[in-house]
């Protein structure tokens, strides 16, 4: 990735985090956001220790405002946007413990807000700085194709998420696809499944060696990743 600038959603924490890490060690130059100013100045930090570049810019996805000033300061420091990372989101209850017809309308609102609309700020908001070779990456699960119970509106959230990067792949000449981790290590998911680091190279694989044709539009899985890459 050397040369490249990459745009990492969610970067204070998590998956986020791990990709931002992983993106500058292979050499991007890293724009992380997050609404954790603490937090992302230390992934940010961390990057510029292990020898990357890296800038940290507060934003929260759910205001466009906000994200077109994290993609202008991309392309202002590192010219065209190679890479977008789609990974903010929040989940509000216990993972598994939120069923859909007890859940609060403002729950509901802030999980399409966030993890919906969110994206569609991201990508839209990219789009004037894109390079033509981009890939956007948007983070996802399976609970989005496979309902199961307690996930409420959260699991319709990431259902949306997929449908709008199927969306953006069908209409952008730049390649959109989901990437899903399996189950990881992070709040979310409150501690269960792999290290956010260990999942890392998927996203770094998504981004970077896999073939255009075979990932526009389409899920990588850990599956994927693991065949392709062994």
């Amino acid at each position: 990735m050397d040369g490249q600038t990459a745009v990492v959603t969610g970067a204070s924490r998590g998956i986020g985090a791990a990709v931002a890490r992983a993106f500058g060690d292979a050499g991007a130059h890293v724009v992380g956001c997050a609404r954790s100013k603490d937090a992302l100045e230390e992934v940010t930090e961390d990057i510029q220790e292990r020898g990357g570049t890296a800038t940290g810019v507060r934003a929260d996805v759910r205001d466009e405002w906000d994200v077109e000033r994290v993609m202008d300061t991309a392309a202002r420091e590192g010219g065209r946007i190679d890479v977008v990372v789609a990974n903010a989101g929040v989940y509000h209850g216990d993972p598994g413990e939120t069923p859909l017809q007890e859940e609060s309308y403002a729950a509901v609102d802030d999980h399409l807000r966030t993890n919906v609309r969110g994206v569609f700020a991201t990508v839209r908001e990219a789009l004037p700085h894109l390079a033509d070779d981009a890939r956007v990456l948007v983070s996802s699960g399976e609970v989005a194709r496979e309902s199961r119970p307690g996930y409420g509106s959260y699991g319709v959230s990431k259902a949306a998420a997929e449908a709008l990067a199927r969306g953006f792949a069908a209409d952008l000449e730049q390649v959109v696809c989901v990437v899903d981790p399996g189950v990881v290590a992070t709040e979310l998911t409150d501690g269960q499944g792999r290290e956010p680091e260990s999942v890392a190279g998927q996203f770094e694989w998504a981004a970077t060696e896999a073939a255009a044709a075979e990932v526009d539009g389409q899920v990588v899985d850990l599956r994927t990743w693991r065949a392709a890459t062994r």
